[in-house]
């Protein structure tokens, strides 16, 4: 009989544990409660409350129950009401949750049994001397009040009817918020983790027709573990019950808080410019995706909200928090100049993490507002993820294109966070919250519908004209790259095929202690409002990606312009590509004139100045050429390497000029060889001329020629030259030699030794025997030799013929070398004596110069007679 009583006992026990764990009908029928509350009973060791104590009721020897938190949440399938429970044990052994029940009683006296929220679900006893929290839920449909709301506990008692014994119950207060009064600390728990919470800030945000809220919370994490964001739902409920999902702060997305740390967490959210903004709070909520029901979670009353003044004077730092890092922010070097009826704006915004950690910026938006509020948008890509080390600053340059119609000297730099996009706005039903409560409405999910864009800062922008730039003067400037100066050095004009070159030579100087990152630079030109881009070069002459500090380096920036055009400002911009956005360097304008090409007088020299390429030029011999319909100017330069060692030389490019300016561009001729240290090289420089054109003045506009952005390498079609100068040369007219005992055709001498002339009577030719030293002046190398050397013989009867004598093949380089030549005449069949003559000419382009010429005596050979 015992045991047959025993099996219907436990199988009754089984019925009630299966109806802990399921939902109750909110219309269940109303049982006899009691309003008693029990003392709790002392436990030594146990956990400390985390939340207000609401009233204890003992539940057995040891063991009772105590009320910490409720709260009610609205929704569309009827409201939620959660409570949770702390159950402390401080018995010798271990107690089972199965014999402890809870029931929701209403004010009207509906009684809803308690079932545990998923993540409690599987706590079933209760260790001894230790506690145990346990949060349940209910839905009590339409209630959406605190006010009366009890909390029935029971016991499981085999003698009680119906096996279930009251051990009594505990009522809400009437004073009982489910608010954290601000300025009050909650203790409760985040992910199972110790914290400590409050409510830290309330801001109300203005901005393009809309109004924003900003909520600040503190959290200190008061456990060992690191505490990741809960993944919680945030809500901003006004006084009245409307609710408005919140937005986590983009910067503070995935946050994670170490033990013991404080850190303040961001939400954001976009609300009716009608709402009254008394009495809000901060509503939590979880989702428990087990049994589809949002669970109200803790809640903050919020301090009166206040506007915060954004507007940053001139000049003045601000100071901004980043995922609970000051960061320092500063608009700076704000300048504006005037084209096509626009207004070009540069300005740089400075960042400085102040804090002790990185600190990565979120995305920004940038806009230029006018006093009337147009707003005109600015790049801000290269501040959007930025990352900054602690105590690092960097510089960012902006750019902004204004219409002068629009008043310059009022304007505001807007800088916007783009926080992501906002939930929808959930309106609550008229049914509101009463008594001491505080429950707000129901609020679903909310699906993404809009952008939240809330204002950081309105900085003034200081109204100053930027300056032309003027030569020979120092300015200062600061880019993402670091701080620098600058000095426009020269701005020059030269010939280059079919157009002109404008060459902007400019020199920066770090000032800064550190090293000067130098990007690889572009450069573009302006000439008033004509945009050159398109044939814009940049050559830089350096030798490591930055500058150490004190350093300098030369930069040329030139560009392709019609020879005809004039311009009266030039403008030029140096940039950078990062991530396939252009970054500004430096740019500057200038008014400053075309500088005077550097004259260097008959007999100096030229210096090329460049990395493994410096060597120094001079003239050695300027030829005319003359000829029937023109003359070609012809020049021979000697450059002399000053490397140390073998390096290979600037490849130099040139164009004859008169002094009434005509230009004729030169055909260059160098060795494509390599320099030994202190060896030269003949370069030579030729051109065709007017036969009208005065030579007696002519000088050489004389540069290394560049390929891209370096210099040019043999090979390659040179597309601009640089530093140029002009070399002012000394045409000399040589007269010719009267006897070929030494010619010289540069680099080779002649030594005609000696030549006989012999022609066997009665025949028509003339054999001449010549007997020469050809010697190479083997001080410099040279380029290919383009000139022929041409014998003219003149026979006694006064009538010439002529060969070309080719050097390396007709004549060979040595000494005591013969050469045998034969000219053939029928007239030559009559000579009895006489003398022939031998001229020698410089031939270059078909044009000729007449180097020496001397007689000789031309023997007649009687041809044998037979003998007798």
């Amino acid at each position: 009989m015992r045991k047959h009583r025993r099996t219907y006992v436990a199988m009754l026990l089984s019925t009630f544990i299966i109806s802990q764990l399921s939902a109750y009908s909110a219309s269940a029928a109303p049982v006899k409660t009691t309003n008693n509350v029990n003392s709790p009973t002392k436990v030594a060791a146990l956990e400390p409350s985390t939340t207000t104590n609401l009233g204890s009721v003992q539940l057995g020897a040891g063991v009772n129950a105590t009320l910490e938190d409720i709260r009610l949440w609205p929704q569309a399938g009827g409201n939620i009401l959660t409570y949770t429970l702390n159950y402390a044990n401080g018995g010798g052994s271990k107690a089972g949750l199965i014999n402890y029940f809870s029931r929701v009683v209403t004010s009207g006296g509906t009684v809803i049994p308690g079932t545990p929220v998923t993540a409690d679900a599987l706590k079933k006893s209760i260790d001894s001397k230790q506690n145990l929290r346990v949060t349940y839920y209910v839905n009590v449909g339409k209630t959406n009040s605190l006010n009366g709301i009890k909390i029935a506990m029971y016991v499981w008692d085999a003698k009680a009817k119906g096996y279930l014994r009251q051990a009594g119950s505990i009522g809400v207060p009437a004073s009982y918020s489910q608010s954290t009064l601000h300025g009050k600390i909650l203790n409760t728990t985040m992910s199972d983790i110790p914290v400590a919470a409050s409510s830290e800030s309330f801001q109300i945000y203005k901005y393009s027709s809309k109004v924003y809220a900003k909520i600040g919370l503190n959290v200190t994490n008061k456990g060992n573990k690191v505490l990741s964001d809960p993944g919680y739902k945030a809500y901003l409920v006004s006084a009245s019950g409307t609710a408005f999902e919140l937005a986590l702060d983009s910067s503070q997305a995935g946050y994670k808080i170490q033990p013991q740390e404080k850190k303040t967490i961001y939400y954001l959210t976009e609300i009716p410019s009608y709402l009254k903004t008394d009495n809000m709070r901060l509503q939590f909520v979880q989702r428990d995706e087990t049994l589809k029901v949002d669970l109200p979670q803790s809640a903050y009353k919020l301090p009166a909200a206040t506007t915060p003044d954004l507007t940053v004077a001139k000049g003045v730092t601000k100071k901004i928090i980043i995922n609970n890092n000051s960061v320092e922010t500063q608009l700076s070097n704000a300048a504006v100049y005037a084209e096509n009826e626009t207004g070009m704006w540069t300005f740089q915004l400075r960042f400085k993490n102040t804090g002790n950690k990185a600190v990565t910026l979120p995305s920004y938006e940038l806009a230029v507002k006018s006093a009337k509020g147009t707003s005109f948008p600015v790049n801000a890509n290269g501040i959007n993820g930025l990352l900054l080390k602690p105590l690092e600053e960097k510089v960012i340059s902006l750019k902004a294109q204004i219409p002068l119609s629009v008043e310059q000297n009022t304007l505001q730099l807007q800088m916007i966070e783009s926080v992501g996009s906002a939930p929808d706005k959930s309106i609550s039903p008229d049914n509101t919250g009463s008594g001491g409560s505080d429950a707000g409405t129901g609020s679903g999910a909310g699906s993404n519908t809009a952008k939240l864009t809330v204002p950081v800062a309105y900085f003034t922008i200081p109204y100053t004209l930027r300056p032309d730039t003027q030569k020979g003067l120092d300015y200062r400037t600061t880019n993402d790259y670091g701080t620098f100066n600058y000095r426009l050095l020269s701005v020059q004009r030269f010939p280059w095929k079919d157009d002109d070159i404008i060459v902007a030579k400019l020199n920066i100087n770090n000032t800064q202690s550190v090293n000067l990152s130098l990007p690889d630079l572009k450069g573009a030109v302006k000439l008033d409002n004509n945009d050159l881009t398109g044939s814009t070069e940049l050559f830089m002459d350096k030798e490591f990606q930055s500058l150490a500090p004190g350093k300098s380096a030369d930069i040329y920036v030139m560009a392709k312009v019609p020879y005809t055009q004039r311009f009266d400002k030039l403008s030029v911009n140096l940039y950078t590509t990062v991530k396939e956005e252009t970054v500004s360097f430096l740019s500057f304008t200038t008014d400053s004139m075309i500088n005077a090409v550097a004259q260097i007088e008959r007999g100096g020299s030229y210096d090329i100045i460049a990395k493994g390429k410096n060597a120094k030029v001079q003239e050695n011999k300027t030829t005319i050429y003359e000829g029937v319909n023109s003359n070609i100017v012809y020049s021979e330069l000697l450059l002399s390497s000053e490397e140390k060692r073998q390096s290979k030389m600037a490849r130099l490019q040139g164009y004859f000029a008169t002094p009434n300016g005509e230009l004729y561009e030169a055909v260059s001729n160098q060795p494509d060889t390599s320099a030994t240290p202190g060896g030269k090289q003949l370069v030579t420089f030729w051109a065709k001329v007017p036969k009208s054109v005065n030579l007696s003045d002519v000088a050489l506009y004389l540069g290394p020629g560049i390929t891209g952005n370096k210099l040019s390498e043999p090979g390659q079609e040179p597309t601009g030259f640089i530093n140029i100068a002009s070399l002012d040369l000394n045409p000399v007219e040589t007269p010719p030699e009267n006897n070929l005992l030494k010619v010289t055709l540069y680099p080779y001498t002649l030594s005609m030794l000696s030549s006989e002339g012999r022609n066997l009577q009665g025949t028509d030719t003339i054999n001449i025997v010549m007997s020469y030293n050809l010697l190479r002046d083997v001080s410099y190398d040279m380029g290919t030799f383009n000139h022929k050397l041409v014998l003219k013989m003149t026979d006694p009867y006064g009538q010439s013929q002529e060969k070309s004598l080719a050097i390396g093949t007709d004549l060979n380089e040595g000494s005591n070398n013969i050469i045998n030549l034969s000219f053939s005449n029928p007239v030559y069949k009559k000579l009895a004596g006489g003398a022939y003559r031998i001229t020698l000419y410089d031939e270059f382009q078909g044009e000729r110069i007449e180097l020496a010429s001397q007689a000789y005596s031309l023997f007649i050979d009687r041809a044998p007679t037979p003998d007798k």
